[in-house]
């Protein structure tokens, strides 16, 4: 398998994404016709509201109101290619990009301006795209665009070496707020393309089946069927309608007979059956200078476990796909990473990859790897039946539930020696896990689900963890985010693991800082220390210190955490959750308070963050809300099923996630930091929330529940071991 994406060298400081896209026009084009300005990022619109953000950026460095830029759809051979939209960085990666690339263009602007009007350049003011000299007008990006060349290269000392003002932050209303308010918002389910053809894909029972026999004789009575495609166990349906597709591909299921195999161990052997896989192992440690060599007075050891987690999104992956006649391929997709899925379909189909045009539609959130990438297969590989018609796939319920990645399981183990004050001495952490990353466009073969279906299928691959230099995987936050020495951090990944995981929503960080954070407060309450003053005392982080001590002022901490006792459903509890996001991301702390009756319930969180320079404050707001009521959903309620050979959870019935009358009271604080570099907002919230919520279950029952989520099946298990 070819590496993880790394970030190529940045010793010029540029943005990583500008590193290998510097040509000025591949990020921007002035529209004279529209009198308005295109702006291209690789990143994509999923629900973030990443693109507004960077428009602001745009429309602040080039002087012109926000409505006269126009951020285009990303698209294969037209937008730079910025690898994938994920990790919190599209902010540092295109945003910070856009930034030297605008302000490069607006000098270039106005020195075309100063020239033709024979005045100094630094006399030159930009207001609302217009170049004034004191009170005349010297033209307008529109109206000078013909002279200005825009297909050269960004110029590092010119665009650093102007002066320009301080961005200062403006919450900015979503582009396309308002048509999602009224349900006109273009998503790509509602995409209309006439004379479509849809398809649909026959799945497996199981997931080591093989398809053995296939009637299609049973579909002979229905009308509309376009065509029936199998390639080994591979087999779709298309038709003229959506409905008669699922109706044969549900009459294909009855007839086919399929050859399976057990893959999996029982479900309450899984966090010790991944103990015993064959695994490859990477070590890292954190030397923190101390005095001497303190004695030990005891050591803590705890076991942690977090079970698989579906990404659940709202809306099933959809895909359009169109094969030419000359063989050329034509996708429309929800990908987070459009140059890594035309990689991946060039290989499986043997394209070369300018004849392959992938461009971004957005669709419903996916948080990570879900479905996208692989209905995006599935369309192209139908379309290949009716040449020259656009085929539409849309996957099911049990479908994106059971089909897509899924966030891989995590089994921890934490070793703490202190000393009579309770001074951590050594930490020892160990995760053992699946790869967190199986996505398209970095291995040989394809890892997109269907190639590993066909007759001649590309191999079965293992996720893979990134280097913790650019994230890591499974140990993302394994390093504790305090001074603490670390003499043994070791992260074990599976190397066979049957169920396909892939990225989710903040990666391993989720499980390791619940258990960091859970070991933490344990050692602090056995030695009397208020948990927040405790970990003040192993952090020299001026940063990490204020997003403590001002979530403890914000939270009424010291006062609401003795006062509670009950509110007659049930027992008050409240915890505290902190982590510096892959140790060198944005700070977080949260403070929960919940109320433990026959389940865990999230009353109130809040949230304190310190992301470095803030573009939006509303749209960092809603990320660090959305990130916090997803891991609270996490936490108290989402845990994948399975049976010997298949995950079981195809309805929301069975996998239900958090219902809005169980979302929690969210409040955020943004720590302000105009003078510190960007940080990204998206995925921070999110384990620290996961550890404060465990916290605060102890805090209520007295009792340390070590396995996620927090049900009332897993409280009761740890009230039980405790007797």
């Amino acid at each position: 398998m070819k590496p993880l994406f790394a970030p190529p060298s940045t010793d010029s400081g540029l943005p990583v994404s500008l590193c290998s896209n510097l040509s000025i026009s591949t990020w921007l084009k002035i529209d004279k016709a529209q009198r308005c300005i295109n702006i291209y990022s690789g990143k994509v619109e999923l629900g973030q509201n990443i693109l507004t953000a960077i428009a602001q950026i745009a429309a602040h460095e080039l002087c012109v109101p926000i409505d006269a830029i126009r951020m285009m759809a990303a698209t294969t051979g037209t937008s730079p290619d910025e690898s994938v939209t994920s990790g919190s960085l599209s902010i540092q990666h295109s945003g910070m990009s856009v930034r030297l690339v605008c302000r490069q263009v607006r000098h270039m602007f106005i020195g075309v301006a100063a020239s033709r009007s024979g005045v100094k350049h630094d006399t030159i003011v930009v207001r609302g795209g217009e170049f004034h000299a004191g009170d005349t007008c010297c033209g307008s990006y529109w109206e000078l665009a013909g002279e200005v060349d825009l297909d050269v290269d960004l110029n590092p000392q010119e665009c650093r070496t102007a002066r320009d003002a301080v961005f200062l932050a403006a919450s900015q209303t979503s582009l396309g707020l308002a048509q999602k308010t009224r349900g006109r918002y273009g998503y790509i389910h509602d995409m209309k393309v006439p004379g479509v053809i849809h398809g649909r894909m026959l799945r497996p029972p199981s997931i080591n089946a093989k398809l053995l026999r296939l009637d299609t004789s049973v579909l002979a009575e229905i009308e509309g069927i376009v065509a029936i495609a199998q390639d080994g166990s591979l087999v779709g349906v298309l038709a003229e309608k959506e409905y008669i597709a699922e109706r044969a591909v549900a009459q294909l299921a009855g007839s086919a007979i399929w050859q399976e195999a057990p893959c999996l161990p029982e479900q309450h052997e899984l966090a010790s059956w991944m103990r015993t896989q064959k695994c490859d192992t990477t070590l890292y440690s954190q030397d923190v200078p101390r005095v001497g060599t303190p004695a030990i007075a005891k050591t803590y050891a705890a076991d942690y476990f977090k079970s698989f987690i579906k990404h659940a999104s709202i809306g099933p992956s959809c895909s359009y796909a169109l094969t030419d006649p000359d063989g050329g391929l034509s996708v429309w997709t929800h990908s987070q990473g459009i140059y890594n899925l035309r990689a991946d379909l060039a290989i499986v189909f043997e394209l070369a990859e300018s004849n392959v045009l992938v461009q971004h539609v957005p669709g419903a959130g996916c948080y990570g790897h879900n479905g996208a990438d692989d209905v995006a297969f599935d369309a192209a590989w139908l379309s290949r039946y009716v040449k020259g018609k656009t085929v539409r796939v849309q996957w099911s319920r049990a479908d994106e539930l059971c089909w897509a990645p899924q966030g891989p399981a995590m089994s921890i183990s934490i070793q703490a020696d202190v000393d009579r004050q309770g001074r951590i001495v050594d930490w020892r952490h160990q995760v053992w896990s699946p790869g967190h990353s199986l996505r398209p466009g970095r291995a040989a073969t394809s890892t997109l689900l269907g190639a590993w279906y066909r007759k001649e299928a590309s191999p079965i691959l293992s996720a893979i963890n990134a280097p913790i230099s650019a994230g890591g995987g499974a140990e993302r936050n394994i390093i504790p985010s305090y001074d603490i020495q670390c003499s043994s951090l070791a992260s074990h990944r599976l190397l066979k693991m049957p169920v396909r995981t892939s990225s989710l929503r903040c990666l391993g960080a989720f499980g390791n800082v619940f258990a960091i954070e859970s070991m933490l407060d344990d050692i602090a309450l056995d030695h009397d220390a208020d948990p927040i003053d405790y970990r003040l005392g192993i952090v020299s982080d001026p940063r990490a210190i204020e997003v403590l001590q001002a979530v403890r002022d914000m939270s009424g901490w010291d006062k609401a955490r003795n006062a509670d006792e009950g509110d007659g459903d049930g027992v008050v509890g409240w915890g505290v959750g902190f982590a510096r996001y892959k140790n060198k991301g944005g700070y977080c702390a949260v403070v929960a308070q919940v109320v433990v009756a026959q389940k865990i319930a999230v009353k109130k969180l809040f949230i304190t963050v310190d992301v470095g320079e803030v573009i939006n404050p509303d749209g960092v707001v809603q990320q660090i809300e959305g990130g916090a009521i997803q891991a609270t959903s996490w936490a108290t309620i989402e845990s994948v099923h399975f049976n010997e050979n298949a995950l079981i959870d195809d309805s929301w019935e069975t996998y239900p996630i958090i219902r809005f009358s169980d979302v929690p009271q969210v409040d955020v604080h943004i720590l302000s930091r105009p003078d510190q570099p960007a940080l990204g907002a998206g995925e921070v919230s999110l384990a620290p929330t996961a550890a404060a919520i465990g916290n605060a279950v102890k805090n209520a029952l007295g009792v340390r529940v070590y396995t996620l989520p927090l049900t009332f099946e897993q409280v009761s298990l740890a009230i039980e071991d405790s007797v």
